[in-house]
This record gives structure tokens, sequence and C-alpha cells, in this order.
């Protein structure tokens, strides 16, 4: 470890280095960052920085606002657009209490400890997520209508179109920053892209996302765009997902791949996928934490309403995809229930706690879906047993409050704040006369 902290330290002298930038992120999954200089690098390293938590969302209470900031030398990136000169670099951070013990509202920690459990059970997490945004010309205005850069569709190649800029200058930026993309391409929305990040383990891969976001908004404002990752920005537009492809590794061979087996899966990734499929309504709210999240998840198009599963169905909450039989290692799932706007620590963390909990208690995975689950009627899908998940944000966090799954997973400080962080949301939205309600009901009565 001491030859990482001297590697960045070097690192910094030879790459003209003024600024070192220590990110973490709240319980909601905002990027939080304070810059320090170089020569406040040996003291990071060795006792961390300290700074008032007390006004982050859910970091301390006001009576114990002091937290330390630890960087982890293994994530030291140079932020590429920031210059080649008086350059500055980025660590991610962990988050300890003023006596340098791990801060049980980090969700870096959250998701540290999640996959401390799956290692003590002999696996490893990896994850491999498919980010959709929006591009807009501009921010939002109250009262102005959202102009999306372009008019294109799925796939659509747009000769000369900015998105395609765009999307080459985002991997360039995230390349530079060892951050590796194997698909770029226009979605379904107009002005909306879809990026994927090649498979890492969670941890790495909740690292990356923070960063994808962060560069993804910088490179957006340098072409006089606006990015956003809400899950739901036009009602009559896709909203935007965030595809995982999930698997576990059990001494560096896929645990989720069975040669010869339905699918290729083995025994563990079924019992993997009844864990998500019994526990969904429990995390909803945090895979989708936001009023607007359910507007993504019933307004159709792509989005998983109903608590299933398929092969290759994209109406279903949990995907099998095709698999090469002859590599082992392609076998995985695909989770469709989390939107972009997700913490990517905590909902790794309890999708892997849902997972988990299947194989330990050996669910038996109930019959895959065949049709496209949002054409059924409401009586063909209760004959096969297909539950809705949360229709709102109020559901999905009275299940969520009563589950000791979540408890456990996120630990009593942050299942609390979240809760409570999640309940305040909801009344705000509730105290609310929307547009809508005019339009319907104003000259009616």
């Amino acid at each position: 470890m001491e030859r990482h902290h001297d590697a960045v330290i070097r690192a910094v002298e030879e790459r003209d280095i003024r600024f070192v930038r220590l990110w973490f992120c709240d319980v909601l999954g905002s990027l939080k960052s304070v810059a320090i200089s170089p020569e406040d690098l040996e003291t990071a390293f060795t006792e961390g920085i300290g700074i008032d938590g007390s006004t982050i969302e859910g970091m301390t209470r006001a009576y114990e606002s002091d937290i330390l900031l630890r960087p982890d030398p293994g994530t030291f990136q140079v932020l590429p657009w920031r210059g080649d000169t008086n350059g500055t670099a980025r660590m991610l951070c962990d988050v300890l209490t003023p006596d340098g013990e791990p801060a049980a509202s980090d969700p870096r920690r959250v998701l540290r400890r999640a996959m401390a459990r799956a290692e003590a059970q002999g696996v490893e997490y990896f994850t491999h997520p498919e980010i959709e945004f929006y591009l807009f010309e501009e921010p939002y205005t109250e009262g102005e209508p959202l102009r999306p850069v372009d008019h294109a569709g799925y796939f659509d190649h747009v000769p000369r179109a900015s998105g395609q800029d765009f999307r080459r200058t985002v991997i360039q930026y995230l390349e530079a920053m060892n951050i590796q993309v194997e698909y770029s391409h226009h979605e379904n929305g107009p002005g909306q892209n879809e990026i994927d990040l090649r498979y890492a383990d969670a941890l790495t891969t909740a690292d990356n996302i923070l960063t994808f976001r962060t560069v993804v908004k910088e490179v957006a404002l340098s072409m006089g765009q606006y990015a956003t990752f809400m899950p739901k920005p036009m009602i009559t537009s896709p909203g935007s997902g965030m595809h995982t492809h999930l698997s576990l590794f059990q001494n560096g061979k896929n645990a989720f791949h069975e040669p010869g087996a339905e699918y290729g899966l083995s025994r563990t990734a079924r019992q993997f996928i009844a864990g998500l499929l019994r526990h969904a309504p429990e995390y909803t709210a945090v895979t989708s934490q936001f009023v607007n999240s359910y507007k993504r998840l019933w307004g159709a198009q792509e989005a998983p309403s109903y608590v299933c599963w398929g092969h290759n169905n994209r109406s279903a909450l949990v995907r099998v995809p095709y698999h090469k039989p002859t590599k082992g290692t392609s076998s995985r799932i695909e989770f469709r229930g989390a939107d972009s706007a997700t913490n990517p620590y905590l909902a790794f963390s309890v999708l892997l706690a849902a997972g988990l909990a299947g194989i330990e208690g050996e669910y038996d995975l109930p019959e895959g879906a065949e049709d496209t689950v949002w054409q059924l009627t409401d009586r063909e899908r209760r004959a096969l047993g297909y539950e809705p998940l949360p229709t709102d944000l109020f559901r999905a966090l009275e299940i969520f409050e009563s589950s000791e799954l979540m408890a456990e997973t996120l630990g009593e400080q942050v299942f609390e704040y979240f809760l409570r962080n999640k309940r305040d949301e909801w009344q705000r939205y509730r105290e609310q006369v929307t547009t809508a309600e005019l339009e319907t009901t104003f000259s009616r009565i």
C-alpha cells in the first residue's frame, strides 16, 4: 500500500499536477469533491483530510459533524479535460470517523461490506452497466420546453451529428482514465444516448459510474449542451435505464455457468435470480430512488413493471441474455430495473444481497416469461404469477421500511437516512399542484 502512496506522489510531481481532487458521494449518489495541494498528499494518505460532513446528505448528524477523507491510491487518475499543464487529478475516497474507523454512512463502505460477505462465501461479484442519458440544448428552465440535441432514434447513424462527436470525446476521456468502454450508440429517445462500460468488480464499476457521470456532464457543457441522467425527463419519450449485467465468479470460474444446462445457467445462477425476484419490491426504492423513477418504470417502452424473468425477454425485470456455449465466462444475468440516477454503490449492494439470499435460502426459480409482459391483461398476469413492482415512491418506501434484508445490507445509518430523505421528497411532491391537475380539473368544477 505504501508503494501505491509513493507512486501517486511521484506521478503528481512528474505530470505537473497542481490540484488533487478527493471524490466521494453522499447517500443519494451525488458526487462531492474537495481539492488539496500536492503538499497535503502525504497527510491525506496517512491521516486523512478532515471536513465538516453535517451538511452532506446522510453523512453525519450535526452533533458529530467531523469526518475524514482518506484517498484510495488505486483510483488515482488525471482529469483529461483539465489540460496537460498545471493539471488536476482525482482519487476516490473512503470516509472515516475522526478516530479512523470506516464511517457507517459511506456508500462505498456499504458496497465493500456487501462484497466482503460474498467473498467470505468464496465468490467475487462483477457488474457491467449500460448507462442511458439525454442530451439537451440547455438546462431545464421553468415554463420552457426541453429541446433535445437531435431527433434520431435507436442505433441511428446521424452524419455530422453532435452526438457522435460527443460520444467519441467521452470515450476518449474515459479511456484516458483507464475506464474501458464496450459499446456506444444513439438510444430510442430524441437526444438519448447509451454508453456501456466493460465489466469489472462491483466496487470498481461503481467508482467508474461516478466518474462516468462527471465526464458526460463536463463534455456536454464544453459543447454547449446539457446532459441529464433523470429517469424520465420527457413523458412521451423512453426513460433512461441502467441495465446491469451481474455475475459471480468462484475460483476464477463463472459460478453462473453450467455446460449443457438450460440457457447455460447453473443452479447458483437460478437461485440468484430467484432472490432478485423475491426481494424486488424491497429494494426497488434503492434502484429507483426518485419520484420520477416510477414514471420510467410504469411508462412501458422496455422498462420492467412486473416481477418476472425471461430468456432474451426485454419486458422482464431480469433477462438472461444469449450466451455462447463455448464461452462459459459469458453466462450472466441482466437486471433491468435500475435507472441511471441510482446510487451505484447502494444499488449493487442490495442486488447482491438479494441474490445471495436466494442462494443461501435455496429459492426455487419460477417459470420464465415468454410473452411481452406489458401486452398481457391484468388477469393474465395474475394467472401467471407476475406481481407488479411498486407503482410509486410512497409504496416502494413502505415495503423498503419493513425489509430486514435492506436494513441489514445498508446498515442502520444509511437505511434510516435514506428512508427519511425519500419521505421528504414524496411529501414535497404531494404538495405540488401540477399543470396536469389544472388542465383536467380547473374548468370542470
